[in-house]
């Protein structure tokens, strides 16, 4: 069986894209975790990782030799310069991982789950991509208790991101979560109403 729709999830930090993935598998949708492949890719002993090294210096790794994620996100969201490094190595590596899930795939409706879905292109291996969007305050408040950041420290991750108003002008589809989980829920359940018409 073919895949009859890609669709793209993505949305801004902390407005509960990784919410909206737990109810599509819930629901028994197939989602592709850009995030999980990248951990993957990652991983001790990998050439990617390596690559990461070279680049940002040893003090990126842990005692036993896996990535510090916290000390790798402090030095690419306070400088565009080493995130487009970081980019540079992950991107073409991440689209390869992608395509080769979607071809072993047996879904017709197949969801990719990328934070950078728009910023790294890969909007163009999707047919239909839906935006996760929250007001700004609550994105905030959220991130700060998520992460335990200072606010200066999650205004420094949003502002990383292509902007909430740009997500949306090239989104198919949004769905704002600024309200209650059971008004998610619901929203879910119309988006997918709408596309399996």
């Amino acid at each position: 069986m073919t895949i009859m729709k890609i669709i793209g999830l993505t949305g801004g930090i902390a407005t509960g894209k990784s919410t909206v993935k737990q109810m599509l598998q819930k629901r028994g949708y197939e989602v592709i975790d850009a995030d999980a492949v990248v951990h993957e890719l990652q991983a001790i002993g990998s050439p990617l990782l390596a690559e990461i090294v070279n680049e940002f210096g040893t003090t990126v790794l842990h005692d036993d030799g896996s990535l510090n994620r916290g000390e790798l996100g402090k030095m690419i969201f306070a400088n565009a310069k080493a995130r487009a490094k970081l980019n540079k190595i992950m991107h073409p590596a991440v689209r390869a991982s992608f395509e080769k899930r979607i071809q072993n795939s047996k879904a017709d409706v197949l969801f990719l789950d990328v934070p950078l879905l728009f910023e790294a292109g890969f909007d163009n291996m999707t047919d239909i991509n839906l935006v996760i969007s929250a007001l700004e305050d609550v994105q905030l408040k959220r991130l700060m208790l998520r992460n335990g950041l200072s606010e200066t420290e999650a205004q420094a991750r949003i502002q990383s991101q292509m902007t909430m108003e740009e997500k949306i002008a090239r989104a198919d589809f949004v769905i704002n979560n600024s309200g209650e989980i059971h008004e998610l829920e619901e929203n879910v359940d119309e988006f997918l109403g709408e596309i399996l018409k």
